[in-house]
């Protein structure tokens, strides 16, 4: 059977999301020296880079930017060996932490991430940034900063593409279906 694709986000609508978003971020943070943007590994860290970019861009604001690997912090997975957690280059303590994903699904990335960042120190706030939010939690958490709303369903997952990673910048929604074991 063909998987079926359809194309949410091409590179213009990722930039323009990205750019609303970043209005955002600067909006909620009432003091703007305060604020860290920490993206979790992979395409969060790079959507974190961008979204200070656009930032600077308007702004003048340029927060530091940090990565977070949450998979030593996942309570649904087998722990993948020994792991700092991430790089954070700056004190998270009496930040505004935002912490950015592409896409929110479950909640159980967030919530490692959030476990992560409370190791590391006590930030005054958490703001959770996501590119894409699909819905269907399992956890309580939700984000603060959406750039897109899509209902997917069970059978669906929700490609994210960037170029620094992909080669290509786009979201896509695609049927899938797991292959059939008789």
């Amino acid at each position: 059977m063909a998987e079926q694709k359809q194309i949410v986000l091409e590179h213009r609508d990722l930039g323009r999301v990205i750019r609303r978003m970043a209005h955002e971020i600067v909006e909620k943070c009432a003091i703007p020296d305060e604020l860290i943007l920490i993206g979790i590994r992979s395409r969060g860290v790079h959507l974190a880079r961008r979204l200070v970019r656009a930032m600077e861009e308007f702004g003048k604001v340029m927060p530091p930017v940090a990565a977070v690997d949450v998979t030593p912090f996942r309570d649904d997975r087998a722990p993948a060996g020994t792991s700092s957690g991430g790089d954070i280059p700056a004190s998270v303590d009496e930040r505004t932490v935002v912490l950015v994903d592409d896409v929110i699904y479950r909640g159980r990335t967030i919530r490692a991430a959030m476990e992560a960042i409370e190791r590391l120190g006590r930030p005054n706030r958490i703001f959770v940034a996501v590119l894409i939010d699909r819905g269907a939690r399992e956890l309580p958490i939700r984000a603060d900063i959406v750039g897109k709303n899509i209902a997917a369903g069970d059978g669906q997952r929700v490609n994210v593409r960037l170029v620094e990673s992909d080669g290509i910048d786009q979201v896509t929604l695609v049927d899938w279906h797991a292959p059939s074991t008789s």
